[in-house]
Order: structure tokens, then sequence, then C-alpha cells
């Protein structure tokens, strides 16, 4: 393996827009395997594609114990059945509560809209009563 192969955690900060602090927490949780040269770490390709895997099922929600199991269940040879099934399985589950929480807020939302126009009139009645 190459120096070019590789990327610091400078380089992956700044690749990836994370902290040094994040990288060593998905190192600490065994998210990624970096190479360590003394304090150095160097973080290869799996780890690249391993990292936007982590950041993007973040951004969708999902926990790291959920993110661990499907990178677990890589497979090198290419036979990703399983892997993609429990993705796609995880994913649609992923979607629903998102949706559910989506029509909760959409409620909540209106619900204080009505509040603060209510609260709005109060205030203009007792500013007008005042004068």
């Amino acid at each position: 393996m190459t120096q070019t192969d590789t990327l610091t955690i400078r380089e992956m900060c700044d690749t990836y827009a994370v902290t040094p602090r994040t990288l060593r927490f998905y190192e600490a949780k065994e998210l990624l395997s970096p190479i360590r040269q003394g304090a150095k770490r160097l973080f290869t390709k799996q780890d690249r594609a391993r990292l936007q895997l982590i950041l993007r099922g973040k951004r969708f929600g999902f926990s790291l114990e959920d993110i661990r199991q499907l990178l677990d269940m890589y497979n090198r040879d290419g036979s990703n059945e399983a892997q993609l099934s429990r993705t796609y399985q995880l994913g649609l589950d992923r979607l629903a509560q998102m949706k559910a929480q989506r029509d909760e807020l959409t409620i909540a939302i209106t619900e204080l809209e009505t509040e603060l126009r209510e609260g709005q009139a109060t205030l203009a009645a007792f500013r007008a009563a005042a004068e």
C-alpha cells in the first residue's frame, strides 16, 4: 500500500468535514480501523468507504449499532445480498419513523401557530384597553 492510498487524520477531516474527535470516536467504537504508525493514523480506502456509510447512516438517523451490524455484514467476495436486504429493511423502518415524526411535528406546529395567534390577539386587546 502506498502513502497515496491512505489519508491522514487531517486529510480525512478536511475531506469529510468531520473532527478528529469524531474519527477517534468511530475508531474506539470499532467502526473504523486505521493503520497505526506510532501516534499517526492512516486511513485506507476501506476506512473512507466505511466513513461515508457511517455518515450517511447517521444522517438518516440509524443508530451506531445498526450501522455497525450493516458494516459487519459486508462480504468482500461481492455476495452482499444479506447486507442489502437488511439495509433495505432498516431503511423502510426508518422512513416510517421519520414520516410519523414529520406528521407529529406538523400537528404540533399547527397547534403552536394557533396558540400564538390567540396570544397575539389577547395582547392586542390588552394594549387597546390600556390606551
